[in-house]
């Protein structure tokens, strides 16, 4: 990542554009804490103010969260991401669960109209390594395949719009999901998205749309909430 070394102002948005790339990339993925301070100005081959004034410009966008005394973690891949996860930081869990419905359901719909053979093996494939990371008993790892599963169902939709919206609302389903299904994976917890990989391979828009809005389940509070998947 060394970088020329042109007029400062030039300089800083060089830097947070070769920042900006490490998360949009997934080279930094979401979570992960990236290098200090020290070893982003070895890196970079700049000052240390310029490094500094960078992470800053990045964590007042949304991107990046600075914690002092743990360091600096990615939070979000966009500038959108970052507001919505702001935003919806504090949000009603059954209002994000309606949301999450509404969004699925519909995409699930266009998808069994419109998925190519492509859309389906990589599904399959999603769903395969879904399964996986269940028996793993990892519960990181399995709210990362499932959301990385209903992310490729949504893309499968050929919505680009939607796509969008649902990718940058991607960490707060994550936090909604990480907090539903507890520190431990329960048989209580577990869907099984069989039933809605089958409606999409048959073309089923209706019966996609049914399994993606989920089944009745009650949330943390014991209240009961609007479907989900």
């Amino acid at each position: 990542m060394s970088l020329s070394h042109p007029r400062r102002s030039a300089l800083s948005e060089q830097v947070i554009a070769a920042l900006r790339t490490q998360i949009t990339s997934g080279e930094w993925p979401v979570g992960s804490r990236i290098p200090t301070e020290p070893e982003l100005v070895e890196q970079l081959g700049v000052a240390r103010n310029t490094v500094r004034e960078a992470v800053r410009a990045l964590a007042h966008n949304g991107l990046l969260d600075i914690r002092q005394g743990s360091g600096t973690y990615v939070v979000a891949t966009s500038e959108l991401a970052g507001v919505m996860h702001r935003r919806f930081a504090d949000a009603d869990p059954n209002d994000i669960a309606e949301l999450r419905s509404t969004l699925e359901s519909a995409a699930a719909k266009l998808a069994a109209e419109r998925r190519t053979e492509r859309d389906l093996k990589q599904l399959d494939a999603l769903l395969a390594r879904r399964e996986e990371a269940w028996t793993s008993g990892d519960t990181e790892a399995f709210v990362t395949a499932d959301a990385t599963f209903h992310l490729a169902v949504v893309a499968a939709s050929h919505n680009d719009a939607m796509t969008a919206m649902y990718a940058d609302l991607g960490e707060v389903l994550r936090d909604w999901l990480r907090g539903d299904v507890g520190e431990e994976l329960t048989p209580e917890t577990y869907m099984d998205h069989t039933r809605l990989m089958e409606a999409i391979r048959a073309g089923d828009a209706a019966m996609a749309a049914t399994e993606a809005a989920g089944y009745p389940f009650l949330c943390r509070s014991g209240r009961p909430r609007s479907p989900r998947r």
